[in-house]
């Protein structure tokens, strides 16, 4: 029936999101979920939430999230006129897109990077400009000193896992002092320095956040946005004009109680750093090619393997990885990190197959 579609349907290319295979006794590496459950007040933050009998869904969320957002200030230090809230960061850089990078000038993002990105540029009519990487994956600050209207890239990236200095994001945003710089860091827990501690210096700096991956939340879709007041004016005139209510009552309550339990944050974060060097070094040892990681999944390649083959041949094991078809990167498998048990798994799977 597309006939009925508008002409913008038919021009839109959309996102593939990562494998969700319903498997029994599957070792899912695919899609970068935290391998550890959440705090357990989250639980009973959002049991609390529900009371006994859930008359409180028949009640609207609050459609500001005051309570969440000033848990956010809290915990970055900024005030809470300066966070914006949505469900998941996914719904937070398509409002970024509407309000902050939709000029006159080309947006640059890299060639390699988080596929959403010329998404959003289809959906909402956007030019873009893809920056190539250095041959090493590395981001060069240099490349993004050029006439741009705005520039987004994950640090650490997406798909590479390559991290971006905060000095050398302090030096792109000195470099360009007209555009909106946005800094995605749904992985930064893992490795990474946050650049919030930037917004009160560069006014044209927007750090998004997600609780997807170090807190554990993916399940619950809450996502966030740190930069002066200014910026988060023009993605809540965007929201109120979408979504007035976006976040659910569950979701609100999840997110607060996940934020406040700094304890587990720590623990489980540290024990995905552990497994990824862990991880990494007998990958390093089977012949793999890693690039180096600060997320919670790493990127790596094998000289005399194709990276299509290995991704099936882990799949007849029960075994889900990331592979792309993107070139410059289609030799490169994506391995989200997951407990020590499964990536057990994975490097006896692969010892095997290179056998």
């Amino acid at each position: 029936m597309s006939k009925f579609w508008s002409r913008l349907v038919h021009g839109l290319t959309p996102y593939v999101p990562g494998e969700q295979p319903k498997l029994a006794n599957l070792v899912k590496l695919n899609t970068n979920e935290n391998p550890y459950p959440p705090s357990p007040r989250v639980m009973a933050a959002v049991q609390a939430e529900l009371g006994e009998d859930g008359a409180r869904l028949r009640l609207y969320p609050d459609p500001n999230a005051d309570g969440l957002k000033a848990a956010v200030a809290r915990e970055f230090g900024v005030q809470a006129k300066e966070v914006f809230v949505g469900n998941g960061s996914d719904e937070v850089l398509a409002h970024v897109f509407q309000a902050l990078l939709k000029h006159d000038q080309p947006i640059l993002f890299p060639d390699i990077t988080y596929s959403f990105y010329p998404v959003y540029c289809g959906l909402y009519g956007i030019d873009y400009r893809a920056v190539p990487l250095a041959e090493d994956f590395s981001l060069r600050v240099e490349d993004y000193r050029q006439p741009n209207g705005g520039i987004i890239f994950p640090n650490p990236n997406a798909p590479t896992g390559r991290l971006l200095s905060l000095a050398e994001i302090e030096s792109l945003l000195a470099g360009n002092p007209g555009s909106v710089v946005v800094i995605d860091e749904a992985y930064v827990d893992f490795g990474g320095e946050s650049a919030v501690a930037l917004v009160h210096r560069f006014p044209n700096l927007l750090v998004v956040h997600t609780f997807s991956k170090s807190r554990s939340l993916a399940g619950l879709r809450v996502g966030f946005a740190v930069g002066h007041a200014d910026l988060i004016e023009a993605l809540e005139r965007v929201k109120n004009s979408f979504n007035s209510y976006p976040l659910d009552r569950l979701a609100l309550a999840g997110a607060v109680a996940a934020l406040e339990d700094r304890e587990h944050f720590e623990r489980t974060r540290q024990a995905v750093i552990a497994t990824r060097e862990k991880l990494t070094a007998e990958l390093a040892v089977l012949g793999f090619e890693v690039l180096p990681s600060a997320a919670n999944f790493v990127f790596a390649r094998h000289p005399q393997r194709d990276a299509a083959q290995l991704a099936a041949q882990l799949r007849e094991r029960s075994i889900i990885v990331r592979h792309f078809k993107q070139p410059r990167i289609d030799q490169f498998l994506r391995i989200t990190v997951g407990t020590d048990q499964e990536c057990a798994a994975l490097t006896s799977a692969l010892h095997e197959i290179l056998a």
